[in-house]
């Protein structure tokens, strides 16, 4: 029994020892290809593990909290509103919305007239004037309203003067396209003379370079394209990461998302509206290809701390960005006029930040904030911006060249192919016109005209606040009082006739002032007393500013609402 039990027991091993040898192989394969899953899960885990330390490190931990309740809140506020009572009642109120939207932008009713379609035979121009004449009359003469000078920025009007020079550099080059520098030569000459020009003034050094484009937007979405390319080639980077202020212009939020770059947006202290240095440090990290300042930001006018940046732009080796597009050219004379001293010295606290400091690689500045041939920003005509680097090898990644293309060679400096040579002829006409001498006198009249608006903020109203110490032309004014909503006080000014820019976080409210603004400063202060005094003693609570803001931040789908109601917007900018 035993040696039949024996014998069964080595009957049955050599299939088993013969089974495993012929299929060793494939049990080897096997465990391979399990390294190699549990290499590969390993892999994303570590890098999407390294991803939300980054994350975690740029943004704190307060921060990310709030975005993922932020996030979970909308998910859950979006199931209720498919409830369909809910739904039918936000959509009647959308609806609403975007109805008194059109009626402010489209001229209704049957006195309107409507041009939709070519004319059969083409029109004099005595009836094309006439028929302008009339669209202002259908307006109510909004067209002209900026004249009246209670303006916010928007409008840089150069007086009869400049604008009859602007007139004439127009008429001469109305044709010419800069896309072909051999036909129209003097408009290249022009704009590389524009370049030369306000390289100087920020004080670039030899072998600086820069490009003209439509505006500051585009100079900005140009600087993130020229990082990203450079970033790729250079450092190899293909995940690219920018670091801006809260206080950053929206163009580099725009230009990122076209780009599909992640940002980092970095909270700026509530007293001195400067971006925490300390919390730019910590966003940064290998993916980094640049670090973003302001001189003078757009909501509240302050001024970031180049220097420190420019500190960490050296040490970190990435680019910096000196937005310079709403100081143009108030921010490069306020030195000369002695208004503010070198190194935050002076009156006007301004502190360097142009190509002096070694960190900053790239300027924009725009050439069209402008107003008076007296008194002036940079005076030229709208949709003309230089975007400046420190070297011409770093432009070189802004350009766009295709030599494949079967039309030929195609190549172009910006995201324009053909551009208008007229605006550029226009320009360099402008700067030619004012000069160093006027654009002093421009610097001194704009900036001590915003600085009595906040000295008079600061000394006579108390139940106001000046944010930070904006050092050029911008001014904006938040409530210390509790029975003061200053977005109430936004509506006042409203009514008022003055055009301001109501702020959010904190909620504020911005006056830019410009060569129009100057003679009406006494104005200005006097109806803002009156407009808090109207806000303490009867709020509406319905006015455009406190409707958009309360929007906003009401509920969780308030940016979505408002995001909704700005779509109907530019829609309604299309109608006929």
């Amino acid at each position: 029994m035993a040696s039949s039990n024996s014998r069964s027991s080595t009957a049955l091993s050599l299939p088993t020892v013969f089974a495993k040898e012929l299929l060793a192989p494939l049990f080897g394969t096997l465990s391979k290809i399990d390294i190699a899953k549990s290499a590969l899960f390993y892999y994303v885990i570590a890098i999407y593990s390294l991803k939300a330390y980054r994350h975690l490190r740029a943004r704190g931990v307060t921060t990310t909290g709030k975005e993922v309740f932020n996030y979970v809140s909308q998910f859950v506020v979006r199931l209720i509103l498919r409830v369909p009572s809910t739904k039918r009642k936000v959509a009647a109120q959308m609806d609403k919305a975007k109805l008194d939207v059109e009626n402010k932008l489209v001229p209704k009713g049957p006195d309107v007239t409507r041009h939709l379609a070519l004319p059969e035979e083409g029109k004099s121009i005595e009836w094309i004037l006439a028929e302008m004449d009339k669209m202002d009359a259908e307006l109510d003469g909004k067209s002209n309203v900026w004249r009246e000078g209670k303006l916010s920025g928007a409008v840089y009007h150069g007086g009869d003067d400049l604008q009859r020079i602007i007139v004439a550099a127009y008429e001469r080059y109305c044709v010419s396209n800069p896309l072909h520098p051999d036909v129209f030569p003097a408009v290249r000459k022009m704009e590389a003379e524009i370049v030369a020009m306000v390289l100087k003034l920020y004080h670039a050094p030899d072998g600086a370079a820069g490009v003209m484009t439509s505006g500051g937007t585009e100079s900005i979405v140009m600087a993130v394209k020229t990082y990203r390319d450079w970033a790729r080639k250079v450092k190899g980077i293909t995940e690219p990461e920018i670091i801006i202020p809260a206080s950053a212009h929206a163009a580099f939020d725009k230009g990122a998302a076209y780009l599909k770059i992640k940002v980092h947006t970095i909270p700026v202290n509530p007293y001195s509206r400067k971006v925490d240095i300390k919390r730019v440090r910590r966003a940064i990290n290998a993916n980094t290809i640049l670090l973003v300042g302001s001189c003078v930001n757009f909501p509240d006018g302050n001024q970031d701390d180049i220097a420190a940046l420019s500190d960490l732009a050296v040490r970190y080796n990435i680019g910096l960005h000196v937005d310079c597009c709403l100081g143009s050219f108030i921010v490069p004379f306020l030195e000369p006029t002695g208004l503010s001293g070198g190194n935050g010295k002076g009156k006007y606290k301004l502190e360097p930040f142009d190509f002096k400091l070694p960190g900053v690689t790239s300027i924009s500045c725009d050439t069209h904030k402008a107003e008076d041939i007296r008194l002036q920003y940079g005076f030229a005509p709208k949709g003309t911006s230089v975007i400046m680097y420190r070297s011409s090898e770093l432009r070189a990644y802004q350009y766009y060249i295709n030599p494949t293309w079967t039309g030929g060679v195609y190549a172009s400096p910006s995201l324009a192919g053909s551009r208008p040579g007229a605006l550029i002829a226009g320009a360099w006409a402008v700067m030619q016109a004012v000069g160093t001498k006027g654009y002093l006198e421009s610097c001194r009249a704009i900036v001590l005209g915003a600085r009595q608006i906040a000295d008079a903020i600061t000394s006579s109203i108390p139940e106001l606040y000046v944010l930070g110490d904006p050092p050029a032309s911008v001014v904006a004014f938040g409530s210390k009082h509790p029975n003061v909503n200053v977005l109430e006080v936004g509506d006042a000014m409203s009514k008022k006739g003055w055009h301001l820019n109501g702020l959010s976080g904190p909620p504020a409210v911005h006056i830019a002032v410009t060569r129009l603004t100057v003679p009406l400063v006494d104005q200005f202060i006097a109806d803002l007393k009156d407009a808090v005094r109207e806000a303490k003693v009867s709020p509406s609570g319905q006015g455009t500013m406190v409707a958009l803001y309360g929007l906003g931040n009401s509920s969780a789908v308030g940016p979505d609402m408002v995001g909704e109601l700005a779509t109907a917007f530019l829609d309604a900018l299309y109608k006929a």
